[in-house]
This record gives C-alpha cells, sequence and structure tokens, in this order.
C-alpha cells in the first residue's frame, strides 16, 4: 500500500492522554504535530497553544495561528474529551453541558476552522469517539450524547466531503489514562489490566492519517481483548 506520512496535524487534548500518545505517534511517523490543549505544560517536541476548544473564538484563532505556523494542515484529530458522569438529575446542568460544548461542539469548531486547510491540501480529518458513542450506559448521559454526536456527526461529514477530504472516525474503548482519575470511585475501572494502552490507538490513527489520498478508512473500533463496553 502506498502510505504517506501524517504530515502536519493539529491534535486536541494533545497534552496528555490518548492525544500525548497520538503526538508521540505522529513524530514518529515522520509528522509534524501541533498540540491544542487547556494545559500545554508539559508539551515537548511540538508547537503547542494552551486552547479550551468549548470556545469556539478561541478555536478559529488558534486554528489559523497553526496553519499559519506550519505552512498549512494536513490533518487534525479532535481528541480533547471529558466526561461528567452521574444520573442526569444529579449532574449540574452547566457540567452537563461543558461535556456536549467540549467532546462534540469542540470537534466541530475544530474541524469547520480547519476546513479550508484541509481542503487545500486533501487533508483528513480524524475524530475520536468511543466504545460508549455505539453503546449507552447508565450514569453517562452526557458522555454518550456526545459521543453519539461524534460519530453521527463525522459519517455526515464524510458523506458531505467525500473526495475532498478523508474523514476517519476512532473508537476506542477504555484505555490506560488519567481521564478516570477524578472520578468517584463507582465510575472507575475495576481491573486496569483490561484497559487498553493509548499508544496502541495512537498507531491505529497514524495508520488512518498516513493513508493515500482516494483511501478512506471510515470507521476503526480499537478495543482491548476483553472490553466491557463493547459490542
Amino acid at each position: 500500500m502506498n502510505t504517506q506520512t501524517p504530515g502536519r496535524v493539529i491534535v486536541t487534548g494533545g497534552g496528555s492522554g490518548l492525544g500525548a500518545a497520538i503526538v508521540e505517534a505522529i513524530r514518529d511517523a515522520g509528522g509534524t504535530p501541533f498540540v491544542f490543549d487547556r494545559d500545554v505544560s508539559n508539551v515537548s517536541g511540538a508547537k503547542a497553544l494552551e486552547v479550551d476548544v468549548s470556545n469556539r473564538e478561541a478555536v478559529e484563532a488558534a486554528v489559523k495561528e497553526a496553519a499559519e505556523t506550519l505552512g498549512g494542515l494536513d490533518g487534525v484529530v479532535t481528541a480533547a474529551g471529558i466526561d461528567r458522569c452521574g444520573k442526569l438529575g444529579d449532574v449540574p446542568a452547566e457540567e452537563w453541558e461543558k461535556v456536549i460544548g467540549v467532546n462534540l461542539l469542540g470537534t466541530v469548531s475544530v474541524i469547520r476552522a480547519a476546513l479550508p486547510y484541509l481542503k487545500g491540501s486533501r487533508g483528513r480529518a480524524i475524530t475520536i469517539a468511543s466504545t460508549l458513542g455505539l453503546r449507552a450506559l447508565p450514569d453517562a448521559t452526557a458522555y454518550c450524547a456526545s459521543k453519539f454526536g461524534v460519530i453521527g456527526f463525522s459519517r455526515a461529514l464524510a458523506a458531505e466531503t467525500g473526495g475532498v477530504i478523508g474523514v476517519t472516525t476512532i473508537i476506542p474503548g477504555g484505555m490506560k489514562t488519567h481521564f478516570f482519575d477524578d472520578r468517584d470511585e463507582q465510575y472507575k475501572p475495576q481491573d486496569d489490566s483490561k484497559l487498553n494502552d493509548p499508544a496502541n490507538v495512537a498507531q491505529a490513527v497514524v495508520f488512518a492519517l498516513s493513508q493515500p489520498f482516494g483511501s478512506e478508512v471510515r470507521e476503526l473500533l480499537i478495543c482491548p481483548a476483553e472490553e466491557g463496553s463493547w459490542p
């Protein structure tokens, strides 16, 4: 297969967790990552901007700056994500809506702002969903709504932009990251050995980014062998 290097890629949430693993994998594959995150203090080996992806105006300015710095864009990976667990009536409305703002609207804002650059380079948009974008669980209404939304948005975007840019949705299962650290104990994974290494998911992202134009990996589900949230 005639694959290519990932090129110049914005990675949201690139300061930690899956995003940081994606940044490292892109760099190892010969690409040039550019990190957006609310905390970029631990980012090294890549340019970075402090950005709250739920702020559309900030996203638009940051994408413009990144594209100008890199001389264009070949891809974006929307790995920024948060969660607020609990029953719908117990999670404060502003916290519930923040999950939608980061996970879904942040994904849309970054890709919308990057679209002119991606069209110019025939680049790729990689969205990060979740197995909880395919299967709903109790006490996860915000997260499920956001990730179901990411999948729906990505499918519609792929239909809209076919032959213009590439669109891939990565659907990961649970991973060994700090994503679960601020949860109440009842919402934390009970057996860490059944979580995937984020580096494995990052390799899937690089595979999608490196496809030649005209070859599409539309959706790729990657999870540990004993994943409990899929199917």
